[in-house]
């Protein structure tokens, strides 16, 4: 679905995340977190000189690189996420597809960002403290080597 265009910008608050083919019975997972980050790519810049050129520095495009896709979210039981990354510690990486979806205020789909052959790399599980009144959070990271945005070539 191609982004869908209107004046006012979106909240960065309605989103999901879907993850396809990574629960037991093959289905995609798809879950609500309280954060999403990472949805970055960079082409790093190779630097070189001629020797018979002067001391300026020339630059070409060198391998695009994709950042962690970062999801957080409070505790609630569901171990979907988890056992894939217990499959992955075990020896079983299991790479997936997977999107990051923004939603209106209507709860409608607006923009997807798909992620390709991604894995997840690091789970992070909550502090624990007597003393404090906070939510128990996870962190799920997840790598990956390719990202678009749905409808776009």
């Amino acid at each position: 679905m191609p982004p869908t265009y209107r004046d006012d910008p979106y909240g960065g608050y309605n989103f999901v995340v879907t993850v396809n083919g990574v629960s037991n019975d093959g289905q995609a997972v798809r879950g609500s977190f309280m954060e999403a980050s990472g949805l970055e790519t960079e082409v790093s810049p190779i630097e070189y000189r001629n020797g018979s050129e002067d001391i300026t520095v020339r630059k070409i495009p060198g391998l695009k690189k994709f950042t962690n896709i970062t999801l957080k979210r409070g505790i609630t039981g569901d171990l979907a996420f988890w056992n894939w990354i217990v499959e992955a510690m075990n020896g079983q990486v299991q790479r997936a597809e997977g999107s990051v979806v923004l939603l209106d205020e209507n709860r409608q789909e607006v923009m997807r960002w798909n992620f390709r052959r991604g894995w997840p790399s690091k789970w992070t599980g909550p502090g624990l403290n007597a003393a404090n009144n906070e939510i128990a959070m996870e962190t799920l990271e997840i790598c990956h080597e390719g990202l678009d945005i749905d409808g776009q070539g």
